[in-house]
């Protein structure tokens, strides 16, 4: 069933694909500028400069079928529904067909309450798929007070292979909109139970209908059935209410209009990852546009769009989580994520800063800012944020081994190797065998000159579990060279440099080892390769790399006062 489900979504996406494709005339009769610079736009999903160029486009060629769908979809992407619906109805105006042109005028007459007009609109033939027509018909018919039309059609949606579950779920919704909340309680416990006890929004509807049913028990244990010991900050808020003995007021749905907003929050949910990111966030918009406070529509839409890297609008729709609203520290941390994708460090760290002082009892604010601290090297305020965070941790845990391995590396960029350590090895008390900690403390001793055979029992351990991470193999091979095993070096090397060709580190490595066994040409050329590599980013060290280029590897280890090379068997 549910992949009957599945490729009933995928279907619609694709109508949608395919309304688009039928809207192209030729390129030629195109306004050659503008249209090219929203072609390029639109490829990188730049809904902002899609739509400047669009509307440029659009004033030389106003009945171009391509420019108007074209112009459509990027408005949307921004989230502008208003600026859509006068091109939308210019263009069905021209006798044109779109999908997504039916959809946008279907929806804002939603928004308007227009709910006999958008049924006629729908009665003259338009179409949108069988999935939003069909629910999209049974909310309006609801807007209209016919409950008896409105459970009909949501009962015609349940009889269509692959929508049984889609029907199903909305029926109860509109069920207990009205207050009937024992029927939606029926529905919602009965053969829908199973799938839709695995979704976060049929969870909270349930719990919520079984709280209107005086049921706070039985809501607590279908939350904790569904997302065990931890749910996240909105079930945690609602299943401290209910234990409080409160009654939640039903608001997953409180109108038609949010009925239908939770359709195309569903469907973009369900298509999110299976389709074209493109009309999943067109799906997502629409639902924030019929209700611009739903909080998971919001979001969704800010992860659509970091997928797509348009972190400005991802940011924007981040902020608007209200304060007060449980989800808002997610958002934030959501935020602060797309400001680092867009370079803006300084800024993601006062807003994780500012988070963790409005939230000192969340422990994974405070990782969080230590993680970002750590990328942006500022290692002693990373470990006072790893540090609130471990002191907020109760009883231990598997799940708490990152956070003593990222402090234990800000210990060792201090140079603290004895504190590093002990975080590194409670990191591994905690998750035994783990390749990165095992990895890591095994390459530190390396570097440190000690602990030669556990560094190597260790390394060879991460190799086993992954043998593919060129950073794990390299330090393998790094292990044999730091104890003179320059022979067995030779081919874990050459591997590592396979897995990361670029990288300038593992290059140079691939030279010392070369030189090491008398193969100073190659050697010579793996230098040369790593020096080409080496940028600002990289841990490479080119001004040694230069010096081995001039007098040799012997000589720069004299220089530094590091023992020589043992004599290999294997010269020029």
């Amino acid at each position: 069933m549910i992949r009957f489900r599945r490729l009933a979504l995928i279907a619609s996406a694709s109508a949608l694909a395919l309304s688009l494709a039928t809207a192209v005339r030729a390129e030629a009769e195109v306004a050659a500028g503008p249209y090219l610079a929203a072609r390029v736009a639109s490829a990188h999903s730049d809904y902002r400069e899609a739509a400047t160029y669009y509307t440029q486009a659009l004033a030389r060629d106003p009945s171009n079928a391509l420019l108007l769908e074209s112009a459509i979809l990027a408005q949307l992407g921004l989230g502008e529904i208003q600026r859509a619906v006068p091109v939308a109805t210019a263009m069905l105006g021209s006798g044109r067909e779109s999908q997504v042109a039916d959809l946008v005028l279907l929806v804002d007459l939603a928004k308007r309450g227009e709910f006999d007009a958008a049924l006629e609109r729908l009665e003259a033939g338009t179409t949108v798929g069988p999935l939003v027509e069909g629910l999209f018909r049974a909310w309006a018919e609801l807007g209209r007070g016919q409950m008896s039309e409105a459970q009909t059609a949501f009962d015609e949606v349940t009889e269509v292979q692959g929508l049984e579950l889609f029907g199903a779920y909305h029926k109860a919704l509109a069920l207990a909109s009205v207050g009937d909340f024992e029927g939606a309680d029926a529905i919602l416990a009965g053969e829908a139970a199973g799938p839709l006890s695995l979704t976060r929004r049929g969870v909270i509807a349930h719990a919520e209908v079984l709280s209107q049913l005086e049921r706070n028990p039985a809501a607590i244990e279908l939350i904790d059935k569904a997302f065990g010991n931890e749910p996240d900050p909105t079930l945690e808020a609602m299943r401290a209410q209910l234990e409080a003995g409160e009654m939640l007021p039903f608001t997953v749905v409180t109108s038609p209009a949010d009925g239908m907003a939770e359709l195309f929050h569903s469907l973009a949910g369900a298509l999110s990852g299976e389709a074209t990111d493109v009309f999943t966030l067109v799906y997502a918009r629409l639902g924030e546009y019929l209700r611009p406070d739903h909080v998971d529509a919001i979001l969704l839409v800010a992860a659509l769009l970091e997928s797509q890297d348009q972190y400005d609008l991802a940011t924007v729709s981040y902020n608007r989580i209200p304060r007060d609203d449980p989800a808002y520290p997610v958002a934030e941390l959501g935020r602060a994520e797309a400001l680092i994708a867009a370079d803006r460090m300084d800024a993601a760290i006062e807003a994780l800063q500012q988070l963790a002082k409005s939230y000192p009892d969340q422990e994974v604010i405070s990782a969080t800012l230590g993680d970002v601290l750590r990328r942006a090297e500022r290692y002693e305020e990373a470990i006072g944020a790893y540090d609130a965070a471990i002191a907020l941790f109760g009883e231990e845990s598997a799940g708490q081994w990152p956070v003593y391995y990222a402090r234990g590396i800000c210990h060792e960029r201090q140079n603290r190797h004895d504190s590093a350590e002990a975080d590194m090895r409670k990191a591994l008390e905690l998750q035994p065998d783990q390749p990165q900690v095992l990895n890591y403390l095994g390459y530190s001793f390396l570097e440190q000159g000690r602990n030669f055979d556990e560094a190597l029992a260790m390394i060879e351990s991460a190799v086993a579990a992954r043998p593919e991470d060129g950073y794990i193999v390299d330090s393998l091979a790094w292990a044999y060279y730091r104890l003179g095993r320059y022979a067995e070096a030779v081919a874990p090397m050459e591997r590592a440099v396979e897995l990361m060709p670029v990288d300038a580190v593992v290059n140079d490595h691939l030279g010392d080892v070369y030189w090491s066994v008398g193969r100073k040409r190659e050697a010579e050329f793996q230098w040369s390769r790593a020096l080409s590599f080496a940028d600002d980013s990289s841990e490479a060290d080119a001004d040694r790399i230069r010096r081995k280029l001039e007098i040799g590897l012997d000589a720069v280890l004299a220089a530094e006062g590091a023992a020589p090379l043992a004599v290999s068997q294997n010269a020029d």
